[in-house]
Order: structure tokens, then sequence, then C-alpha cells
């Protein structure tokens, strides 16, 4: 119906690890990384409009085609066509600059509003297919599932990743160059210790020592409290913890729901943006029309 409004919500993720195989000729890294979500969200309302437009409640995120939802936006329509004009208004929560996927999440929901809303019958991957150049984890949020992804990112081997622990996840206020940290970053080709064989068979106690994130020296010389935060986070009583995606948010893995809120409320006492995520977490991935 042309009056009706639609909502849905975009999650962040975290990796489990992050391996840098490889620096490609095209400038693309070959990588390894775990992945599974939390449920720091932003949420979306779409309603149809004279014009497409895009509406933020940050100030500070462009809203012009620099924006992967406009990007999104563009791509449906090179490849399929857009019969109607949309008005999306985005209550954005999830941090920029912060290896936490946001805008490779909103490009995502973006494209499966409007799969839906359209009924353009898009498959999840066709909808993947035609998503490969807005970036990296698109096709990950894009499922909708945990798992290891291979290649650039876009190669996904779907696994239940999801902790059955507390994360308590926090950006230090400065973000992080995506460029910047893989320049500084020396490839390995040849990890030290499997990454599937940690996320699925090593107990989380042994993470710390053999589950790592290979970007993490890159950012913690340039962006010191991220390091800084990642020794509170073990402080806090975290039995793991590491930097996310090419950063700067830090999260810590709690065992105990007590020990982790204590974290969360500590960290939100120092004025840096924090979610606290429970043990098992599933995002809803519903598109729903708005009451």
């Amino acid at each position: 119906m042309a009056n009706d409004v639609w909502i849905a919500d975009s999650y962040a993720k975290i990796n489990l690890g992050l391996h840098v195989l490889e620096r490609l000729p095209t400038g693309y890294h070959a990588i390894e990384t775990g992945m599974c979500f939390l449920e720091w969200r932003d949420h979306f309302e779409v309603k149809r409009a004279p014009e497409m437009k895009l509406e933020m409640n940050d100030e500070n995120i462009p809203t012009d085609d620099s924006n992967l939802i406009n990007k999104a936006i563009e791509t449906l329509n090179r490849y399929i066509g857009l019969q109607h004009n949309y008005l999306i208004r985005v209550d954005k929560r999830i941090p920029a600059g912060a290896g936490l996927g946001g805008g490779s999440s909103n490009a995502a929901l973006t494209l499966r509003l409007l799969n839906k809303i359209e009924e353009l019958g898009l498959t999840d991957d066709e909808l993947i297919d035609i998503s490969r150049d807005l970036g990296a984890d698109v096709p990950f949020f894009i499922k909708g599932k945990s798992g290891i992804a291979k290649g650039i990112g876009h190669e996904i081997e779907h696994l239940d990743l999801q902790p059955d622990f507390w994360i308590v996840t926090c950006f230090p206020n400065e973000q992080s160059s995506t460029a910047e940290a893989y320049q500084n970053c020396v490839p390995d080709p040849e990890p030290e210790f499997d990454l599937k064989k940690i996320l699925t068979e090593e107990d989380i106690d042994e993470w710390q020592f053999i589950l790592n994130n290979d970007l993490e020296k890159s950012v913690f010389q340039r962006i010191n409290v991220s390091g800084n935060m990642k020794d509170q986070m073990y402080e806090f009583g975290a039995t793991y913890a590491s930097m996310t995606g090419s950063g700067s948010a830090v999260y810590g893995i709690f065992e105990q729901d007590f020990v982790a809120t204590n974290a969360y409320k500590g960290l939100l006492e120092l004025d840096f943006p924090t979610n606290l995520t429970r043990p098992g977490f599933e995002p809803d991935y519903g598109i729903y029309r708005k009451a």
C-alpha cells in the first residue's frame, strides 16, 4: 500500500579473530575471520515519497552519494530498477569508524527492505551477487548468520559462532581508517593457529593466547585508547578481549552476567558508547509494516 511504513533493524558485528593472509593486486587483502552479531543496532523506517531521500538522526553522517545506503539504492536501480521513490529514516546508534560494520549492515538492510517492499523477488544469493562492490561485509549481513568469512570477506562458511557468553563492546570515541589499518599490517599467509579450529574446538579460556586480530598492532599504534581499552576489559574480568575488524572498537567476552554488567556500566560512566549483548543472541531479521 502507498501509505505503508516499513520498519526493520540493522545490526552490528564483531570479528572473532582476524588473519590478514595476503595483499592482493587489486588493493584488497585476503583474510579469514569469524563474525557474529551484537544487539547494537540502527532502526530503519521506510515509506513511499515523491523523491528518494535519506534522513539520519546523526548530523555528522553524510547523506549524500558516499553513504552506503544510497549506494545500495543506486545498485538496485542499476541492476533491477525501482518503481517508486522512498523516504528512508535511520535512527543511527552503531558508531562509524569502529569496525562494527554499521555501514555494510545498513547497505544490506536497504537491499533487503527494497527487495521486499517492491516485491522484486530476489533471493539472498542474488542480492549478494549485486552487492559485491558495496563492501566486503555486506554478504554477511544479507545472510544474517554467524560464520567464518574468507577471501576478501565474500566467501562465508556459516557456523554457529555466536558466543554463549556476555559481550561488552565499547567505542573509544576515535574513528579508525580501514585503509590505514591494512596499509600498516604485514600479511602472514601461514598463521600459527587454525582459526576455525580455535572457534569451534578450543575452550574460550585459551583464546587470549591463540586468537589474534592481525590489525590490532597497526591500529593500537595510532589509537592508544583502543589498546588501553583492551587491557581495561581484562581488568574488568573478561575471559577474552580483542579489537573488532579494523577498529577502533574493542570487545570483551564475559562468562558471568554481573561481571559483564559492571564492565558495561563502568565504561558508560567514562562516556564511551558501549553495548551489552546477551549470550547466544540472535538478530531479528524481520521486516515489518508499522502498526
